[in-house]
C-alpha cells in the first residue's frame, strides 16, 4: 500500500498519511463509518465508506494527535490541518 492514500468523499478529498499515523483511534472514534485500523495498525479507509456528513468527516480528521489526516474542500483549499 502507498504511503499516502486518498479517497473523495462528498465534496472534500481525505488523504490519509500511513507514514505519520501512531493508531490512536480517534479518528475512528469521530467516524467509525470512515475509517478503521488495518492489520499493521494504521490508520485506512473502510472498504465501503458510509460517512456523508461532512462537519464528522473534518472533525475526525482534525483530532489525529500528529496531522497524518488532510482535508482539502472543492475549492481547493486545505481544511485540516
Amino acid at each position: 500500500m502507498s504511503d499516502f492514500v486518498e479517497r473523495k468523499i462528498i465534496d472534500l478529498n481525505v488523504k490519509i498519511d500511513r507514514t505519520s499515523c501512531i493508531a490512536s483511534q480517534n479518528c475512528i472514534k469521530a467516524a467509525p463509518l470512515l475509517f478503521e485500523l488495518d492489520d499493521e495498525r494504521i490508520c485506512k479507509f473502510l472498504d465501503s465508506v458510509e460517512e456523508k456528513d461532512k462537519d464528522k468527516i473534518i472533525e475526525a480528521c482534525s483530532v489525529c494527535p500528529v496531522g497524518a489526516l488532510h482535508v482539502v474542500g472543492k475549492d481547493g483549499k486545505q481544511i485540516v490541518p
